[in-house]
């Protein structure tokens, strides 16, 4: 992996399980051919490394500095090319968690102003048994959840050198992994710094879903073309159900009354909506937030 990830101090960071120094050593075990390792590898990823509300921890925006370096390595799997795909689903999952839209410069100034608070919360929660971190969370300081903030920040300001790296495999070869990076594009894209890359970036997943000959696949991109503002009307009328709706959710028909209904008709039956995909899982982007959250954003947008 890449060596700047050396220049990471781990013992400063923590995750879902407590110090972070176990990380780096977790995730170069996926390029391991110790199959146990390499699971225990990827269980830690997802398990650790990230927040069950999808929101991120210290040791996220470092791991996703490992994890593009993992997607490029020809090492990883070479006969499992389903981690690549999964580790472009974990870069998604990073730009959602720093998705911050305007409260970033905000979330900046505060931390610049207790910036020493901060560390010393860090240091004593690092230092801390895990009834002692627990207790932490709860100590009326507020500093805990600002230190996440923190965290969140630290993903905002990788977003644009991650996005770099995800849309060259746009243009991979394997369908499902075009697909998985359509959908890390569509959450890391919103970034303020993508803004003029956005109307490229849009036309080529217009473009991606109007060849797609998978209803899975063209359901994942069209979330994908709506995050980032995109016009999903076409799609509509589609004759998958499930493509129907996720062409529904784009924020940018909130006001269409063909999609509205749609959506009003699938939250009295949200069961439809999953068993339009059969025995698939649902699209990407519903796998870790459900439609009904989804909608709740649209609504918000």
């Amino acid at each position: 992996m890449d060596e700047r990830t050396h220049d990471v101090d781990w013992s400063d960071l923590f995750h879902a399980s407590g110090p972070a120094g176990d990380t780096p050593r977790h995730l170069a075990a996926l390029l391991d051919d110790d199959a146990r390792a390499s699971a225990d590898g990827y269980s830690h990823l997802w398990s650790a490394t990230l927040r069950r509300e999808g929101r991120a921890w210290p040791a996220t925006a470092p791991t996703a500095l490992l994890v593009v370096e993992l997607l490029d390595n020809p090492l990883l799997g070479p006969d499992d090319p389903s981690l690549r795909d999964a580790m472009l689903a974990y870069l998604y999952e990073v730009g959602v968690a720093a998705d911050l839209g305007d409260r970033a410069g905000e979330i900046r100034d505060r931390i610049q102003d207790r910036a020493p608070e901060l560390r010393a919360w860090t240091v004593d929660y690092l230092t801390a048994d895990a009834d002692g971190r627990a207790r932490m969370w709860q100590d009326g300081t507020g500093l805990g959840e600002l230190v996440l903030d923190q965290a969140a920040l630290a993903c905002f300001d990788l977003v644009p050198a991650l996005l770099r790296r995800t849309v060259p495999h746009l243009a991979s070869e394997r369908s499902r992994r075009r697909t998985c990076a359509a959908a890390a594009v569509g959450s890391l894209a919103r970034h303020p710094a993508a803004a003029a890359q956005r109307p490229g970036l849009l036309k080529e997943l217009t473009s991606m879903a109007r060849a797609s000959d998978s209803s899975y696949d063209l359901a994942t991109i069209l979330i994908a073309i709506g995050h980032l503002g995109g016009d999903t009307r076409p799609w509509l009328t589609d004759r998958h159900p499930g493509v129907r709706v996720c062409a529904a959710l784009a924020p940018g028909l909130a006001h269409d009354a063909t999609a509205s209904q749609m959506l009003l008709e699938l939250e009295r039956s949200p069961q439809a909506f999953g068993k339009s995909f059969g025995d698939m899982a649902p699209p990407l982007q519903l796998q870790s937030k459900s439609f009904q959250d989804l909608l709740a954003g649209r609504r918000a947008s």
